[in-house]
């Protein structure tokens, strides 16, 4: 009688289909910048320098999960600094009238309406993305300016610092709702429908449509996510110092798609991960902390992270292409 034997997949290969995941090589990728930066600086590994880095990545770390979104999609939001910008104002402004949690729901409120008007612009009369959100940043500044008086709101209330140095468990409250936020959202991508119909709308939307999916409902839906993610991360900026300024949320755009594309995100649409991209986040917010802590001129630092974030989305692109063969 012949023995009937199953076999199994090999050590080495289920080695090889877990290196082949881009958030394990991003994830080695962080982990080898972090062992230099430690080489380099002798401060980078203490504990005050770690939670400080933690408290830099909450900004940039919320923006960049509405950037993940739209960017799923195909799409893209260059509007999300001017809208933090604006919304940081008109949070600024409602404090002066009201207490802290309807005037932080009008300031969310206002972003998430920011990009809906965006949103329904580029799906409903098909605009370009790149074009109507390059507007809607203009737009934003400018009335930040208007909004403001061309000055600093700095009477905000003292309570507002509760949101931010608030230790919950021992982990500062800003810092655990980055990681609910990520939480969530890696949920929604990956277990429901809606998540799935945004990955389907960014590979192929006319298939999607054919299929009888709501393309329009989870194209617009990620801008009014954006929108609204840009309002609350300025609420924590707005909480810290105690102060809004039209001018908040300067080049934002550019760091959270740069943290989202590093996080392997692809800027044609359907692919992408929240994994990835909080990866991406932590290796910015790395780079800027030890540039700094080794004196780096401020001038110097945007050629030096630019350079990193090119070689590194340069390596990616051989590495995969070579574990796609």
């Amino acid at each position: 009688m012949a023995s009937i034997t199953v076999s199994t997949p090999a050590r080495g290969s289920r080695f090889k289909m877990l290196a082949q995941r881009l958030e394990v090589r991003m994830l080695a990728l962080a982990l080898i910048i972090g062992l230099c930066l430690s080489l380099l600086s002798p401060y980078f590994l203490t504990q005050s320098n770690i939670f400080n880095m933690l408290d830099q990545s909450v900004v940039i770390g919320i923006v960049a999960v509405g950037m993940t979104f739209v960017i799923l999609t195909g799409g893209i939001d260059l509007s999300v600094g001017s809208v933090a910008g604006l919304t940081g104002i008109i949070l600024g402004l409602s404090l002066q009238q009201m207490p802290i949690v309807p005037a932080i729901a009008v300031a969310v409120l206002a972003g998430g309406g920011i990009g809906l008007v965006s949103g329904l612009l580029i799906n409903v009369f098909g605009l370009a993305a790149f074009v109507v959100t390059l507007g809607m940043m203009a737009i934003g500044r400018s009335l930040a300016y208007i909004l403001s008086g061309q000055t600093a709101i700095s009477n905000i209330p003292d309570a507002m610092q509760n949101i931010v140095y608030t230790n919950i468990l021992g982990i500062p409250s800003n810092v655990l709702f980055l990681i609910v936020l990520y939480i969530v959202a890696w949920a929604y991508l990956t277990y429901t429908k809606g998540g799935r119909t945004i990955y389907a709308v960014g590979s192929n939307k006319e298939a999607a449509r054919a299929a009888g999916l709501n393309t329009l409902f989870y194209s617009v839906l990620p801008y009014v996510l954006s929108g609204a993610l840009s309002a609350v991360a300025v609420t924590f900026s707005i909480s810290q110092l105690l102060s809004a300024d039209p001018l908040m949320g300067n080049s934002m755009e550019l760091d959270a798609i740069a943290a989202v594309v590093i996080g392997g995100a692809s800027l044609y649409g359907g692919r992408g991960s929240m994994i990835g991209t909080l990866i991406g986040v932590f290796i910015m917010v790395m780079i800027r902390n030890g540039l700094n802590l080794m004196g780096v001129s401020p001038f110097w630092q945007g050629s030096a992270i630019g350079t990193i974030i090119i070689v590194a989305l340069l390596v990616e692109r051989l590495v995969s292409s070579r574990a796609s063969r």
